[in-house]
């Protein structure tokens, strides 16, 4: 049976594209998830992000047991933060901020959540997260207290990415940040997506159906659908 990773880079392989809905802990009630997760079943998810900048609850672990009862679908943790580890999940996405040069972010949650993983049956996945400017600040900044790297500047983020591969990520994640005003530019996915050797995984600023094609076509592996789907269930009604 292939690891989730192994599933990623089958599909890439394959040309398949996948599609991550990212739940946040903090603004999903437990009563809310046997609806959520009809809406779930009928898009066309492949994946479920868990986590976000700021997880104040500690209710992950139910939230999780919960979607299980009647999802398929393999649950990985997106962190901002040790705290929010969940060895209910069935993976760990396990993000250095390369884009930035806060050393929490880039190597000292780690260290802090080796305890919590050295004995864990999640699958942890290396992933380098660059931070790449949407239109306004988002919480990622905020909380990681770090500048995005410039829509523009194409040859900085494609370096960045390139030094994660090099340095022996599996993933590399394109986030525009969470409620972002504007996706992560399709030229500059393009330009990335073509030079790395690695899945690519891209975020943030999705607002519409046709902006998800559109990044497709750009070369991204994997889409994430968080803030759109979180005030709109319906989302992806269109498609069913």
């Amino acid at each position: 049976m292939m690891t989730i990773y192994q599933n990623i880079v089958a599909a890439k392989k394959e040309n398949k594209k996948l599609l991550a809905i990212l739940i946040d802990p903090d603004k999903t009630a437990i009563e809310q998830i046997s609806d959520l997760v009809i809406k779930i079943n009928q898009s066309p998810a492949t994946h479920i992000f868990i986590g976000g900048s700021i997880v104040e609850q500690v209710s992950i672990d139910a939230l999780i047991r919960e979607l299980k009862k009647e999802c398929q679908l393999p649950i990985l943790i997106f962190p901002g933060h040790p705290s929010q580890i969940s060895q209910e999940a069935d993976g760990l996405l396990f993000l250095s901020l390369l884009s930035g040069r806060n050393p929490d972010y880039l190597i000292e949650h780690h260290i802090n959540s080796v305890e919590l993983l050295k004995n864990s049956v999640l699958e942890i996945i290396p992933t380098g997260y660059i931070l790449i400017e949407g239109g306004k600040e988002t919480a990622v900044q905020r909380v990681s207290q770090t500048l995005p790297i410039e829509k523009d500047n194409i040859e900085l983020a494609f370096k960045t990415a390139k030094a994660g591969e090099y340095l022996g990520k599996k993933l590399i994640y394109l986030e525009a940040g969470s409620g972002a005003a504007t996706p992560v530019p399709t030229d500059m996915i393009t330009y990335i997506s073509s030079n790395l050797n690695i899945p690519l995984i891209v975020g943030g600023g999705i607002r519409d159906l046709n902006t998800i094609d559109t990044i497709f076509e750009a070369g991204a592996d994997l889409v994430v659908i968080g803030t759109a789907f979180e005030n709109d269930s319906n989302f992806f009604t269109p498609l069913c």
